[in-house]
This record gives structure tokens, sequence and C-alpha cells, in this order.
């Protein structure tokens, strides 16, 4: 193995353990909530949410490490595992995701989905009951796509 590959896989292994680092934390929030709420929640169980301060913290921070995650992931994970799979990644992020997809590490569509969850999330949830609801039974749902994509890329670098 090359000097610059050896450089490249420690890159990969700093962003897979940010990337954990923050879906540990997705989860450890989401394990709290699920000892008082069955997810997916409904509108009588956010009002519970909002009502305890406590639970709202740990709403909030499934948001956030969400958001930390999908960033992480995007803006620098996915880009050092084809550098270390030796491509080049000065070209359009979907470009990068198609090369991802090719390799089996991530499915685009569910990506975007991933991604346009984010990009809700951006937005003030809580304007809207209704949407906060939907953003957090979503980060339920796509929580296990993310976590498969962390282990599919940590199984190729041990490749």
């Amino acid at each position: 193995m090359g000097n610059k590959t050896l450089i490249y896989k420690q890159k990969v292994e700093d962003n897979l353990k940010e990337s954990y680092k923050h879906l540990k934390r997705l989860n450890i929030a989401f394990k709290e909530l699920e000892n008082s709420y069955k997810f997916t929640i409904d509108k009588d169980s956010f009002e519970s949410i909002l009502e305890s301060n406590q639970d709202l913290a740990y709403s909030d921070q499934i948001i956030y490490r969400f958001s930390k995650l999908q960033d992480t992931m995007g803006a620098k994970l996915f880009k050092s595992v084809l550098l270390y799979q030796g491509e080049n990644v000065n070209k359009p992020f979907l470009d990068i995701l198609n090369q991802l997809e090719r390799i089996d590490i991530v499915n685009v569509d569910d990506w975007f989905e991933i991604r346009d969850l984010r990009n809700e999330i951006a937005h003030d949830y809580n304007d809207s009951d209704n949407v906060a609801i939907n953003i957090l039974n979503m980060i339920y749902r796509l929580k296990d796509e993310l976590e498969n994509i962390l282990n599919a890329i940590t199984i190729l670098i041990k490749k």
C-alpha cells in the first residue's frame, strides 16, 4: 500500500469515526425516547414530548445528530472513500453518488431522500407540529439506512 493510500485510508477511518459518533448519539436519544413513546410517534406523543424538557432535549438531539451525520457523510466521508479507491472526486456530487452506488455503498435515490430530509430540517421545524412529527418519524425510518452505508464503507476499507 502506497503512502498516499495509507493517508486516504486514515481519512476514511477518521470520517467513519466521526460519523459513527453521530449515529451512536442519535441512537441513544431514540432509545431514551423509546422508553416512553412508541415510534412512529403521533400527535399526542409529540405533545407529551413538548411538555417534557428532557424528552424535548432528546428530540432536538435526534434532529441535530441526524443533520451532523448526513453532513459528515455527504461532505467528507463519501469523497474520502473514493479517494481511497483511487478515484477522482473533482466532479459533481451526483457523479460521486453514482460511483458509490456502483460499488454498493449507497443507493442514490435513498441518499436523496436523506438529503431532502436534512434540507427540510434546515428550515424551522418548530413552526409546525406536523412537520416536526414527520421529521422525527422519517429520521427513525432512515437511520438504519445511514448505518448500512457506514457498515458497507467499514467492510470496504477492511478488504
